[in-house]
C-alpha cells in the first residue's frame, strides 16, 4: 500500500524517474490485470466495484478507450488503474493489451465483441460482456470449451439480472416438484419519481435509439395459453398489461418482439404461458403510438433537407396538405384527438411545433429526427435520478393444484455517474469477472448467466448494492382476457 501511494506520488512529480517505475513494475507483478474495453456509462459502476475491491483481491484494471481523457476519469486517480489510449480496429495494440491480461471485459457496441473473443481463444483469456450471444459468439463455444475458458455474456440487466433471477425461481421450483406452466417477464429503465416531471412520465436513461426503434423489425410473438400469439407493429403500443409495484403505483408493459427466445434456455418448452414486456408508466404507451402512426419512427428512409429543417417542418412533413389549415389543426385531425385531450398537451409539451428549432442532421430518417427532438425534453437533467423496475410472475402447478409466484425489483439511481442503469448493467459483469478470477465460476464455454454457480452468489451479493427482488405467494390468475388494455 505504500508503495503504491509512492507510485502515485512518483508518477505525478517524477514520471521519468525508471528506477522506482521499475520497482513499481516488480511489484505489481503480484497483480491479476483485468482488461477493461469500453468506458461509457455502462462502466462506471463496474470499475467502482473493482477499484474497492483491488487490494483485497490483488487487481489491477487496464482501461482501454477510443477517448483517452475518458479512460482517466473512470480511474479517479486510482493507483491500482491504468487508462489507456486503445484503438480496437488496431489489431496488434488489441492483441497486445489482450495477451496481458488475466481476464477481458468487453464493453465494446455488440457487434465488436468478436474480435476481441478470437483474440481472447488465441491467448487463453476469459471474457465476460453484457451483450446478446451473437451466432459469431456462440461459434467459439467449441474453442472455448477445448482451451478451459469461460466467455460469459448476457451479464448485464436485461440480459443478464432478469435471467439470474428468473432461474432461481424456477430452479427452486422445480427442486420441490412443480411444473412451470406461465412465465412472463418484464423490464424498464424509468426516471425516478423524484425526477418525474413531464407528462410522459419519461426520460432517456438509456440509448435513446433504442426506444425510438423498439418494437421494429417483425411482430411480436409470445405463447398464451397454448396458443402462439402475434402482434404486428403497428399494434404493439395499443395493448398493453397493467402492473402494480407496491410503493410505485401502476405501470404498463407492451411485449417485447420475441418472447421465445429463451424458452428451451430456460427450460420451458411446455410453459403455457411465455410472455416478456417493456416496462413504462401507464399512458406512454397509448402516447407513443402516435408517432407510430404518423411514421415519425420509421428508420427506412431519409428525408431531404433534413439538416435545414424546423421540428414544426417535420412535424408537417407526416401531415396532408391544406390550402388554410394549420399545422395543429392537421396533427389533431390526423390523430383524432381533441384541443382539450391530455395526448394533444403531450405534444405539445415536445415542442414538436416549433418552427425555430432546427434539427440540424443532415441525410436523417424521421426516427433520427425524433431522437433528436426527444432528446431536447427527455435528457436526464444533473440532479435527476432513474430509476429499473424489473417484474417476473411464475405460474407453477405443484401437487394437483396451480400456484403463482410474483418476483420484483425496484432499484433507484445515485446521481447522473452512478445510475441505476449503470448499477444494473456494470455491477453484474464486475461480480462475475471476479467470480471467474477466483475459480467459483468452473463450467467452460459461451454460456448465458443461467446456473447456481453464477446467479446465486452474484443475486445475494447484488442485494449488498440495493437490487432486491421481492418474491410473493399470490393466488394464480393464470390466462386472463381482460389484463390485456386496448389504448384507443
Amino acid at each position: 500500500m505504500i508503495l503504491r501511494g509512492l507510485f502515485c506520488f512518483y508518477q505525478k512529480y517524477a514520471i521519468n524517474h525508471s528506477k522506482f517505475i521499475n520497482l513499481y513494475s516488480i511489484f505489481n507483478q503480484n497483480m491479476r490485470n483485468i482488461l477493461i474495453i469500453g468506458a461509457g456509462r455502462s462502466a462506471s459502476s463496474l470499475i467502482q466495484y473493482l477499484l474497492t475491491k483491488s487490494d483485497a483481491e490483488k487487481l489491477h484494471l487496464t482501461i482501454g478507450d477510443l477517448s483517452l481523457e475518458l479512460a482517466q476519469r473512470k480511474t479517479n486517480n486510482h493507483p491500482n488503474a491504468t487508462a489507456i489510449q486503445l484503438d480496437i480496429t488496431n489489431e496488434s495494440q488489441r492483441q497486445a493489451e489482450i495477451q496481458k491480461a488475466d481476464i477481458v471485459i468487453s464493453m465494446l457496441p455488440a457487434h465488436m465483441h468478436i474480435e476481441v473473443a478470437k483474440d481472447c481463444i488465441v491467448f487463453k483469456k476469459h471474457m465476460v460482456t453484457a451483450s446478446y450471444v451473437s451466432d459469431a459468439m456462440q461459434g467459439l463455444d467449441a474453442a472455448a470449451k477445448e482451451n478451459n475458458l469461460i466467455f460469459m455474456n448476457e451479464i448485464g440487466l436485461d440480459p443478464g439480472i432478469d435471467h439470474m433471477s428468473a432461474m432461481k425461481v424456477i430452479d427452486e421450483i422445480r427442486d420441490k416438484g412443480g411444473k412451470m406452466i406461465l412465465f412472463e417477464s418484464f423490464c424498464g429503465g424509468l426516471v425516478a419519481p423524484e425526477s418525474d416531471n413531464n407528462l410522459w412520465n419519461y426520460k432517456f436513461t438509456w440509448a435513446p435509439r433504442n426506444v425510438v426503434l423498439a418494437g421494429q423489425g417483425g411482430a411480436a410473438k409470445f405463447i398464451q395459453e397454448g396458443k402462439y400469439k402475434y402482434i404486428p407493429y403497428h399494434k404493439l403500443f395499443r395493448r398493453t398489461e397493467f402492473l402494480m409495484v407496491e410503493g410505485y403505483g401502476k405501470f404498463e408493459g407492451y411485449a417485447n418482439r420475441d418472447s421465445l427466445k429463451y424458452r428451451s434456455v430456460y427450460g420451458l418448452d411446455d410453459a403455457l404461458t411465455l410472455y416478456r414486456g417493456t416496462i413504462r408508466r401507464v399512458g406512454f404507451s397509448k402516447a407513443w403510438n402516435m408517432f407510430v402512426q404518423l411514421g415519425m419512427t420509421d428508420d427506412t428512409y431519409t428525408m431531404e433537407n433534413s439538416e435545414t429543417m424546423s421540428f414544426r417542418e417535420f412535424t408537417n412533413s407526416f401531415l396532408p396538405y391544406h390550402p388554410t389549415d394549420s399545422v395543429e389543426i392537421k396533427m389533431r385531425l390526423a390523430l383524432n384527438i381533441e384541443q382539450d385531450d391530455i395526448m394533444w398537451d403531450k405534444l405539445l409539451e415536445l415542442d414538436l411545433f416549433n418552427a425555430k428549432k432546427i434539427v440540424g442532421l443532415k441525410n436523417a430518417t424521421p426516427a433520427q429526427i425524433l431522437e433528436r427532438i426527444l432528446n431536447d425534453s427527455w435528457t436526464l437533467q444533473p440532479n435527476d435520478k432513474d430509476m429499473i423496475v424489473m417484474y417476473h410472475k411464475f405460474g407453477y402447478e405443484l401437487n394437483g393444484k396451480q400456484h403463482q409466484i410474483d418476483s420484483k425489483m425496484v432499484c433507484i439511481g445515485d446521481d447522473q455517474t452512478y445510475t441505476a442503469m449503470a448499477k444494473t448493467v456494470g455491477l453484474p459483469v464486475a461480480m462475475a469477472t471476479l467470480q471467474i478470477l477466483n475459480g467459483n465460476i468452473k463450467t467452460p464455454g459461451v454460456q448465458l448467466p443461467i446456473k447456481e454457480e453464477v446467479y446465486l452468489p452474484i443475486l445475494k451479493e447484488l442485494e449488498e448494492y440495493g437490487v432486491i427482488f421481492k418474491e410473493t405467494e399470490m393466488p394464480y390468475i393464470g390466462y386472463n382476457p381482460d389484463k390485456l388494455v386496448v389504448a384507443v
